[in-house]
């Protein structure tokens, strides 16, 4: 059995996740292939702000999660597997 290391599982699908949502991007202007670009998105809707006097941090995240996301993941996943 080969040794297959976790950093390239997550380097892929990182590549999956930005390619599936680059491509339902893409996708959206076309009506048929509209559906791609189908999701829910959560997170943050306004940042989280600290101000310490002289640091201020804020903290915000927004995840959206589409149809072409998930086919990228899986063609990552399935990728990694043959590798």
């Amino acid at each position: 059995m080969k040794y297959k290391n976790c950093w390239v599982l997550l380097l892929l699908m990182l590549a999956g996740v930005v390619l599936g949502g680059f491509m339902g991007d893409l996708a959206k202007g076309i009506s048929w292939l509209s559906w791609l670009n189908a999701g829910q998105s959560f997170g943050f809707d306004t940042p989280l702000v600290v101000n310490l006097g002289i640091l201020v941090i804020t903290f915000g995240i927004n995840i959206k999660i589409t149809m072409a996301g998930i086919i990228g993941v899986a063609a990552a996943l399935i990728t990694y597997r043959f590798i």
